[in-house]
């Protein structure tokens, strides 16, 4: 009997997680939208953003995989996106061939300067309550 209250409080603490985060990406989808961005945009241009200096503002695609909550199928079709409207540039790592960098542009760190005030604006209200 306890092992099933307790797996029920866990089924339920795992839904209002979920709830959560539905709530979360729909709001910031809906602040960030004006901009022509997604959540998951965002995302891949605040972690460019955020790269380390020795790292040379660059990011393997392959490093975003497991950071933004995409198939890499669906996040090459995203950095594409982003590519087509000049926000990131991917090139090919040198010492790597089959490996792909991908680095914000002056456009794309101006856009998301411009909207990361909005998204954390979103975080505060939806997550603080």
């Amino acid at each position: 009997m306890a092992a099933k209250t307790a797996g029920a409080g866990l089924e339920e603490r795992w839904r209002e997680i979920l709830s959560v985060h539905a709530r979360t990406m729909c709001e910031i989808d809906r602040v960030l939208h004006p901009h022509g961005l997604g959540a998951s945009d965002f995302e891949v241009l605040d972690i460019l953003a955020s790269a380390s200096p020795e790292e040379g503002e660059q990011c393997r695609v392959q490093n975003l995989v497991g950071r933004v909550h995409l198939s890499q199928s669906a996040l090459s079709r995203l950095i594409g996106r982003l590519e087509k409207e000049g926000l990131v540039q991917r090139s090919i790592c040198v010492e790597d061939r089959r490996g792909v960098y991908v680095t914000l542009t002056a456009k794309g760190r101006d856009l998301h300067a411009e909207v990361l005030p909005l998204q954390r604006d979103t975080l505060a209200r939806t997550l603080q309550g």
